[in-house]
């Protein structure tokens, strides 16, 4: 019976899920530095071709990751510890990788500077959430997301229903960028803005509260691919260590073929 308590603890699917999309995530970067550091064309029409739904694996992350924030105690511990990481995955990545002859490495506000900076917004305000109803929230989300969805083309609004233009001086220069406005040359190699990226963490947000609130269905205390769940739960080191790790491999492999 112990055993059973602690298993139906662990939300399994949501780690599975979790897997998954890191899983793809970590493919996609493994064809993307292939492709452009080392100009593998098998690695960059692959790239190409996964393009497409890369959102979609990336938002279920997000997602995935503001769920995760309703069941923290220390969101604020949590979210400074991944900022000095992806801090250090920018000094890595646009200072040091370039020294060394390596270019279109530079992430300078990719998914885990994001996401840190989502999570301790979050525990500023995580008081704040509680008197909104999940559905209300999620449904303020879904708007406000297909809202800001064009910030990066110098507008905001609904497509040609509501359209508002931005100043265009906000977008020659990069300071910006966190927030998804930036110049014409501007360039990381992971991109993922506040806007319109927040609004899918915060939908997540609230849907953990609504699972808190309400309960989860049995169906997502199950086991059904332990491998997917083991990625899930180490979902973190996964993603700090894959790029490295990839552009090694790439490396090596790189150099044997040119020896032989």
């Amino acid at each position: 019976m112990g055993n059973t308590k602690e298993t139906k603890k662990r939300i399994n699917f949501l780690d599975e899920l979790r897997g998954f999309a890191v899983l793809c995530m970590v493919f996609y970067h493994a064809f993307y530095i292939c492709g452009s550091s080392f100009e593998w064309e098998w690695a960059d029409s692959l790239f190409g071709f996964f393009m497409p739904v890369q959102p979609v694996f990336a938002g279920i992350f997000i997602f995935l990751c503001g769920i995760s924030c309703s069941f923290s105690k220390n969101n604020l511990k949590r979210g400074a510890i991944l900022l000095g990481i992806a801090l250090g995955l920018t000094l890595v990545t646009a200072f040091l990788l370039p020294a060394l002859g390596f270019y279109g490495t530079e992430i300078y506000f990719g998914i885990l500077h994001f996401l840190a900076v989502s999570i301790l917004l979050f525990a500023l305000f995580a008081k704040k959430f509680r008197f909104v109803s999940p559905f209300s929230g999620i449904l303020l989300c879904a708007i406000l997301y297909a809202f800001t969805s064009e910030i990066g083309n110098g507008e905001l609004g609904y497509g040609e229903l509501i359209r508002f233009s931005l100043p265009q001086s906000l977008y020659e220069h990069n300071f910006l960028m966190p927030f998804g406005i930036y110049s014409d040359d501007f360039f990381s190699a992971d991109y993922f803005p506040l806007f319109p990226n927040v609004f899918i963490f915060l939908a997540g947000v609230f849907t953990g509260i609504h699972g808190i609130k309400n309960g989860y269905p049995e169906w997502c205390y199950a086991k059904r691919v332990p491998f997917f769940g083991f990625l899930g739960r180490k979902s973190l080191v996964i993603y700090v260590a894959h790029m490295p790790v990839i552009f090694v491999i790439a490396y090596v492999i790189d150099l044997l073929i040119n020896i032989f």
